[in-house]
């Protein structure tokens, strides 16, 4: 499983002012603010920002300036793949080494949505064992018992960190693991897909073109 919320997309306006730089065509640019303060992207910035996507990496900086900042609750096993994303992701997370004690351990604390009753009944057996070794702890402060928790929590746990990234990184993500045979990347795409202009700057991969 994986849960997205609070997302929140950034700095769209001084982006696509950038991406006018080069040929310092800002009288061309026909965005602006709406009566509730959004920015919305006029039809000619749209297309030179779709144009300048579909040209490469070297054309498409202005993505790197957009941010999205989101909190994703997803299991560590799902974690270890988004590590993978480093250079120009920030995350901020849960820490397992001071909260794994904080609160009982239970089923919904794990990543379990597609488990066999077999191994629901193997995860409920860990839960319990952890849920001893938690309490224990919280009784003595024996080390070993915080130890035990660490060392046998499994990777369905799941995890919340606010990571903050950017349409560059979100085009690489997209079309890396939109045919993944994880589930949690396959909602992970589809909230890709959900972001302002994510269908004109992200999902729109075609045979380089001249961007000017």
């Amino acid at each position: 499983m994986i849960r997205i919320e609070r997302t929140d997309v950034m700095n769209l306006a001084n982006a696509i002012r950038g991406a006018r730089n080069p040929l310092n065509s800002w009288a061309r640019s026909d965005s602006a603010y709406d009566g509730l303060g959004h920015f919305v992207l006029g039809p000619a910035d749209v297309d030179l920002g779709r144009r300048l996507a579909r040209s490469g990496s070297d054309h498409r900086k202005f993505l790197r300036q957009i941010f999205v900042s989101v909190d994703l609750t997803a299991p560590l096993y799902w974690w270890k793949e988004f590590d993978t994303y480093k250079v120009g992701t920030v995350a901020n997370s849960c820490s397992t080494m001071h909260k794994i004690h904080a609160k009982p351990f239970e089923r919904d604390d794990f990543s379990h949505d597609r488990m066999s009753e077999e191994a629901l009944s193997c995860l409920d057996g860990v839960i319990a064992v952890l849920e001893e070794r938690r309490k224990k702890y919280l009784e003595t402060k024996d080390r070993q018992y915080w130890d035990d928790m660490i060392q046998l929590l499994p990777s369905s746990f799941n995890q919340m960190r606010t990571c903050t990234m950017n349409y560059e990184n979100l085009t690489n993500i997209y079309y890396a693991r939109r045919n993944h045979k994880l589930p949690e990347w396959h909602a992970l795409c589809d909230w890709i897909l959900t972001l302002p202009y994510a269908a004109d700057f992200i999902a729109c991969r075609e045979e380089p073109t001249d961007p000017q």
